[in-house]
């Protein structure tokens, strides 16, 4: 009895690694990215609708129903725990319950979720909770190249294996490999990152020589890129064109909504902010236990904003309650619109505001700040925390930082040269090209570069000459308050932790400084700079100009020559808006 029961193990063991019966198999797999917290197709103010995870599962569960469940995977290639008022809640505000965003994974049906930068910049609080509690739900949260300090083992799940009509499923995931150049140490101490070159194939060679899968999927928190290995943090064409033995490839980051394919490969990524589902299919025939051919297909099912499955809706109408009851309390009243985009084209009462609260919580000279929402607007009345979303949506913490008069003017030099141009070579002041936005399929006009990195000064007065080359463009006059500046002096300097941690390349390109020099140069750390618009506001009540435009805080900036300057820049801004 006992012999008959060992060789029945035995041989369901032996039928088990046998693998699949012979025949044809399909697995599709449905992939989102970079979805910020999208995860309600409400918005807190005005009742509008917007694209969610609640619309994603309409089209999802549409998917399943076509060809079955258990012919589906659902994954996310990352930043899923930051970008909205709901992620902020159920990071910060409300941490004793189960995270949300953790009950919507599980309510949708995600096998698997990759780590993403933003989603590390919550801080170990958030997602180690989030990946304890994903874990639990039978949901791995994966980031292979997050490597425990002085160890070649993961600090978070490397691989997850799932079994999906009758076949073996081998799925990996990794994070952006250039985090250290984001975020401050304290934020992901105990992990050192990556590259993804070689560690994918590494990682991909090991497993499946191991696990013996028939499907191998890679979800990476990494961009499209170019595919010259040039930019660390967008690896996904690289790895496209190096890939052995893997049928998808999720990319992400770069919110370039993009698909390539080749006989061996797809690449998926599907955008952001659930605009997008990725779709790729793979198909096998399998003789003999192996597979004779496989056959691969891959793109974006374009999600409607409006198709919100009204059962998830439903059953999350209570968190969406309490997100929007905390996001909508009075603050205090502006007296003035403030309008990101104004800052392109100099100063500005919203980044004045940004430099004031800058200034004065860290008590430095010299205040560094960009626009991080391209184009959102505040309007003058009454101030909610919603709208402290708008003013600033990261959680960036405020540092102070040494630097001399010269990295001053350097920094600002290489700021300036990725912003604007002289308007009399082809007519136009900001540096913008007419290309197609892959989010819309519009062509619009846009600047070449990234508009958050486009640094300016509080507490200086200074030009920015247009007509001059690069190195020659700023010339600082004196301090805010009349004193005199000196390249040869040392001024204390308020920056976000992305700039110190050398976010943007400003520090490094521009001043010369690099981590180590920056790190050693920092006096003090903040709170979140979030935090610190809030505390000015409701400090002082009602805020205006009067209080937060004040020359002998920020000192003045302007573009000149003021006649070629001004006509430049309204024909510019009337193109780009």
């Amino acid at each position: 009895m006992k012999n008959g029961f060992l060789c029945a193990v035995a041989a369901l063991l032996l039928l088990s690694a046998c693998g699949p019966k012979d025949g044809t198999y399909s697995l599709h797999v449905l992939s989102t990215n970079d979805v910020h917290g999208s995860w309600f197709d409400s918005t807190y103010v005005g009742g509008g609708t917007r694209g969610s995870l609640m619309a994603v599962q309409y089209y999802a569960d549409s998917v399943r129903a076509a060809v079955g469940s258990d012919h589906v995977l659902l994954l996310d290639a990352g930043d899923c725990l930051q970008g909205d008022n709901a992620a902020y809640y159920y990071n910060y505000v409300d941490t004793l319950s189960e995270h949300l965003y953790v009950r919507l994974a599980a309510w949708m049906k995600y096998d698997a979720v990759a780590v993403g930068n933003h989603d590390i910049e919550t801080g170990h609080g958030v997602y180690d909770r989030v990946a304890a509690q994903l874990k639990r739900r039978g949901i791995a949260f994966l980031a292979g190249n997050a490597l425990k300090v002085g160890s070649d083992k993961p600090y978070f799940p490397a691989y997850t294996v799932l079994r999906r009509g009758g076949l073996k499923v081998l799925v990996l995931g990794y994070t952006n490999a250039n985090m250290k150049a984001w975020l401050d140490e304290r934020i992901w101490s105990g992990m050192d990152f990556v590259s993804l070159l070689p560690k994918v194939q590494e990682d991909v060679d090991r497993l499946t020589a191991r696990l013996h899968p028939q499907v191998v999927v890679v979800a990476v928190h990494s961009g499209t890129g170019k595919g010259d290995g040039s930019i660390l943090e967008s690896q996904g064409l690289d790895l496209f064109k190096s890939l052995r033995g893997v049928d998808l490839l999720l990319c992400s980051h770069d919110h370039r909504p993009f698909v390539a394919q080749s006989d061996s490969l797809c690449l998926i990524n599907s955008g952001s902010h659930a605009r997008n589902l990725g779709h790729g299919c793979v198909t096998l025939e399998i003789k003999g236990g192996k597979v004779v051919s496989r056959h691969l297909e891959a793109g974006l099912i374009p999600v409607r904003k409006d198709k919100a499955d009204p059962k998830m809706r439903a059953a999350f109408a209570a968190d969406f309650a309490a997100v929007k009851a905390f996001t909508l309390r009075d603050v205090g009243v502006l007296t003035v619109d403030l309008r990101t985009r104004d800052a392109y084209a100099g100063m500005s009462p919203y980044i004045d505001l940004v430099h004031t609260v800058q200034l004065l919580s860290s008590g430095a000279q010299v205040s560094f700040a960009a626009p991080l929402t391209y184009n959102g607007r505040v309007a003058a009345g009454t101030l909610l925390y919603n709208d402290m979303f708008t003013i600033y949506p990261f959680e960036n913490q405020l540092c102070r930082i040494r630097m001399s008069g010269r990295e001053i003017r350097n920094y600002l030099e290489y700021s300036y040269d990725q912003w604007i141009r002289d308007p009399r070579d082809g007519g136009h002041i900001f540096r913008i090209v007419p290309r197609d936005d892959p989010r819309t399929g519009q062509r619009r006009w846009s600047f070449t570069a990234r508009s958050y990195n486009f640094d300016s000064a509080g507490g200086l007065n200074y030009t920015v000459d247009v007509t001059q080359p690069f190195g020659s463009r700023v010339q600082i006059t004196s301090l805010a308050g009349g004193s005199p500046f000196s390249e040869e002096a040392e001024y204390s300097v308020a920056v976000t932790s992305y700039r110190a941690n050398g976010g943007g390349g400003l520090l490094l390109n521009g001043a010369g400084l690099d981590s180590e020099t920056v790190a050693a140069r920092t006096e003090a750390r903040f709170p979140e700079i979030r935090e610190l618009v809030y505390d000015f506001v409701q400090k002082n009540g009602v805020i205006g100009p009067e209080l937060f435009s004040d020359p002998a805080v920020l000192g003045r900036w302007r573009f000149v020559p003021e006649a070629l300057c001004a006509r430049a820049l309204r024909a510019d801004m009337d193109l780009l808006f």
